[in-house]
């Protein structure tokens, strides 16, 4: 499989999935190795939810201080939510959905979100999985990745 035809197939994977690079360079040295990238893989398509959420509350703990406060929250709802054309201040409107996550989410009260929040928020609702944007790709991407990886293994000899 040449580079192209290996990086339209990830690309079909992981259209969804921002700070994907962040979340699969486990020793942050600037680079995906390939134990880095095929234990990522493996996730996506495999993973257990165990495994789901760990990687997504990754992702969504931008600044990777363990929790997820306030103002990443913020700032992933704001740009993962459609901007609809109205008189009123949409950031409002982002700040009452973040209050109204952490009533739901915040089983501490501490006004941010720590891992084990999050798990048992998703362990009673699944799909506060991806509460903050997509991060794991959907089932038709999924899909169609591996239909055509698994398609003709033959192909992966002219890499």
């Amino acid at each position: 499989m040449n580079r192209k035809k290996l990086q339209k197939l990830t690309d079909t994977l992981t259209k969804n999935c921002k700070h994907l690079f962040r979340a699969f360079d486990k020793d942050n040295d600037g680079c995906v190795n390939v134990s880095e990238w095929v234990h990522g893989l493996s996730l996506f398509l495999r993973g257990s939810l165990e495994e789901k959420m760990k990687y997504c509350f990754e992702v969504f703990d931008l600044n990777g201080d363990g929790f997820i406060s306030k103002e990443e929250m913020f700032h992933m709802l704001k740009n993962s939510l459609l901007k609809q054309p109205t008189e009123e201040d949409p950031d409002e409107g982002i700040k009452d959905l973040v209050e109204i996550t952490l009533k739901k989410m915040d089983h501490d009260h501490d006004g941010k979100l720590s891992f084990a929040d999050y798990e048992l928020a998703v362990r009673k609702e699944t799909l506060l999985l991806e509460a903050f944007g997509p991060c794991l790709p959907d089932p038709k991407s999924q899909m169609e990745f591996e239909a055509q990886v698994f398609k003709d293994p033959n192909e992966f000899n002219d890499m």
